[in-house]
């Protein structure tokens, strides 16, 4: 499923983490490790201090060397590194294209970052812009595991969280997980300010009921078993809140709501999981 991971690596604390998941995946599951580290190219800064781009480029692979001599000795995995000059975003998503990777494994700084997500973070922009999926990892170097034994899925019906159930059914193969699915019924009269009458919540329950049904087909054509969730609110509200009632150790979802400049910078439900979320989130592309 996932055999080639490349990991955007800057030897901070939530990198290295993404970096052990990635690579205690791999020693389970088999595939290719590719840490990616980044020394951003600012043109006029280099012309003047011309020293600077070749001490970056000194230290980037020194930092390379480190990470991939301690994943050999902790997990006896082989890392290939690349040392590249540019925009992280930009390098991860080129690297990932041309290695044609199935995953890009990134650290986050969490709740802090919330302001970085909104202007642009290397994290929201390489979602943006990778062509596979994306995992953002939120534990510490020494709790993670390489595995998911809770997974749950955000689902709405929509293509985009189609492809996030069908790879938690997946992802529950490869790991003997529970799969649980959360469908949150929207609060239209808190957006619209319509009065809700009981005839339009029954329909709204009726919709809800449907779109569960088509979960559960999908599920079992995978040949899965799900528990089904249905609440009602703001989605990445109840995702967050079911993810610790349900103790999941996994959020999947889609990337409905990142095109369009309106929801990139005013955040849409996947930036707003991403962002406040406890444990780790798999962006499925």
């Amino acid at each position: 499923m996932y055999n080639t991971i490349i990991v955007g690596y800057d030897e901070s604390e939530p990198s290295k983490a993404a970096l052990k998941e990635s690579s205690l995946w791999v020693k389970k599951h088999g595939g290719r490790l590719y840490l990616v580290h980044a020394v951003f190219f600012n043109e006029e800064e280099f012309t003047n201090l011309p020293a600077q781009r070749e001490q970056r480029l000194e230290l980037g692979g020194k930092i390379c060397k480190t990470a991939k001599q301690t994943v050999l000795a902790e997990d006896a995995i082989e890392v290939e590194s690349l040392l590249c000059e540019g925009e992280p975003p930009e390098v991860i998503a080129d690297v990932a294209r041309g290695k044609q990777a199935d995953l890009i494994a990134l650290g986050t700084y969490g709740r802090r970052g919330l302001r970085r997500l909104l202007m642009g973070s290397v994290t929201a922009e390489v979602i943006l812009k990778a062509p596979c999926d994306v995992l953002v990892v939120k534990r510490q170097c020494s709790e993670c595991t390489g595995r998911y034994s809770s997974l749950l899925a955000s689902f709405d019906g929509s293509e985009n969280s189609r492809k996030a159930l069908q790879r938690a059914c997946e992802l529950a193969k490869a790991d003997n997980a529970v799969v649980s699915v959360l469908y949150v019924i929207p609060r239209y009269e808190e957006m619209i300010e319509f009065f809700k009458t009981e005839s339009i919540q029954k329909s709204l329950r009726r919709e809800a009921e449907n779109i569960i049904t088509q979960a559960q087909k999908i599920a079992v054509e995978s040949g899965v078993n799900i528990k089904t969730y249905i609440r009602e609110g703001n989605a990445a509200d109840e995702v967050i809140t079911a993810t610790e009632t349900i103790e999941s150790d996994l959020i999947i979802m889609g990337t409905h709501g990142w095109k369009g400049f309106s929801k990139a910078v005013m955040g849409s439900t996947t930036r707003r999981v991403v962002t406040h979320a406890s444990c780790p989130v798999l962006v499925v592309k």
